[in-house]
């Protein structure tokens, strides 16, 4: 079996904007929804029905893949209509989710609708099948595999994790269908936020975002939300050669804000936070307040506790003061 680059899947998270795989971004994300799920088919109910264990997911509503593989873990069928091979394996691991009484569940994206998630997986064939548990991808395998070949494969995914991820016991013993997820209704406000989001229409996003906080200040999932919608309008903008542009011209100050911004986007986020703070200490007056504030913005796409915030905000402060 092949396995994923771990560098390039950190970011599960969420909805993967722009090229960022933002493996640090994880918190951001409420701002990815979850679809609801169905709930689990009554007795007698015809087998082809919704189930809660199989999902379609996309790159806006992917962290909630991340969230569910901290309790269980989550197949991700990386797949394409295109692909023989594809729609091969798809019904075999539908029925193996389908029976597998939410000890495990599978994640379905659509390469051509959501290729990002494919980029952060670093897929280079369809079908890729990716185990993700406790917010790591931990196995993969790739290419059409019988029946037989997958029940094996689960059940030494399963045997491997179960003292690790407590929702795996709990469905075995049969509370599967009790602990299935019911979600609340969605908020149609995020979904048009979302919808926006997907389309590229960051600019919608962003008012729709705005207008949820304009009614609802505290809201959490909205300011996480326009953060990263602002950060990614801005990021797609910026030339790939905005780094040695700002290194041939330090005193450009808008080129060191766009070659800290291609950093983030390219995971070098110690040397854009580094970037930042060094040019902080080379300004001064309205252009120190500038780089700062943007630096602090950046901040903003990391989880508040992530080291390197902590390091880089105790740099600034040495470098204001």
């Amino acid at each position: 079996m092949t396995r994923p680059d771990p560098r390039k899947t950190a970011a599960l998270s969420a909805a993967l904007s722009g090229a960022v795989d933002l493996g640090a971004l994880k918190a951001r994300a409420d701002a990815a929804r979850q679809r609801p799920a169905a709930q689990p088919p009554a007795p007698g109910a015809p087998s082809g029905g919704p189930s809660p264990w199989v999902l379609d997911v996309t790159e806006a509503t992917f962290q909630s893949v991340v969230e569910r593989s901290m309790e269980i873990p989550v197949v991700v069928e990386l797949t394409a209509t295109w692909s023989p091979e594809a729609q091969q394996l798809s019904p075999v691991l539908e029925a193996a989710a389908r029976n597998s009484g939410g000890a495990w569940i599978l994640a379905r994206v659509d390469l051509d609708a959501s290729p990002r998630i494919g980029q952060a997986f670093g897929v280079q064939s369809v079908p890729t099948v990716v185990a993700v548990a406790a917010g790591q991808p931990i196995d993969a395998f790739a290419g059409p595999l019988p029946q037989a070949e997958f029940d094996q494969w689960i059940v030494r995914l399963l045997d491997a994790l179960r003292d690790k991820l407590p929702g795996i016991a709990a469905a075995e013993n049969g509370a599967g269908a009790q602990a299935a997820p019911v979600e609340e209704p969605e908020d149609p406000r995020f979904v048009a936020a979302e919808e926006a989001f997907e389309q590229g229409d960051f600019a919608a996003a962003e008012s729709a975002y705005e207008a949820i906080l304009s009614v609802e200040p505290s809201n959490e999932e909205a300011k996480a939300a326009l953060v990263q919608v602002r950060f990614t309008a801005r990021a797609e903008a910026i030339d790939q050669d905005a780094v040695s542009r700002a290194d041939a011209a330090p005193d450009d100050l808008d080129a060191q804000l766009a070659a800290a911004d291609l950093q983030i986007v390219n995971q070098d986020v110690e040397g854009a936070f580094k970037r930042l703070v060094d040019t902080v200490r080379r300004v001064y007056g309205d252009d120190r307040n500038k780089v700062r504030e943007h630096l602090v913005g950046l901040f903003e796409l990391f989880p508040v506790d992530d080291p390197r915030v902590a390091a880089a905000r105790r740099n600034l402060a040495s470098a204001l003061f």
